[in-house]
């Protein structure tokens, strides 16, 4: 099991590499959203801002989410970390039910170039 810092760093740096795409992704990163990200195994939940191509505000919270984000993912601690990292692929972790994913449905049209 990933430790909470582990999974901190890793926001942190998906928000670095969302900053520094380009295309595509960057076009579907820059929504305003609302995000969580539930991680169960720690009882722990991160929420912050999808905006201008990166995620701010990022703040940690015991057990589930306190308001409902825009966008909302399930994992494992680490899975999070596997995924940022690259050594997990969004997709098959989230078709076979490891990563689940809720928006809604014009925000996952938009969102599956990040996949």
């Amino acid at each position: 099991m990933a430790s909470t810092e582990q999974c901190r760093e890793a926001l942190e740096q998906l928000s670095r590499n969302l900053a520094g795409s380009g295309g595509d992704v960057r076009k579907a990163a820059t929504l305003d959203r609302s995000l969580s990200c539930r991680l169960p195994d720690l009882d722990l939940t991160f929420t912050g801002r999808l905006q201008e191509g990166t995620l701010t505000d990022i703040t940690q919270t015991p057990g589930p989410p306190p308001t409902k984000a825009e966008i909302r993912l399930t994992m494992t601690s680490d899975d999070l970390v596997a995924l940022v990292s690259g050594h997990l692929s969004f997709a098959p972790a989230w078709a076979t039910g490891r990563v689940k994913l809720e928006a809604g449905l014009r925000d996952l049209l938009r969102l599956k170039s990040l996949l």
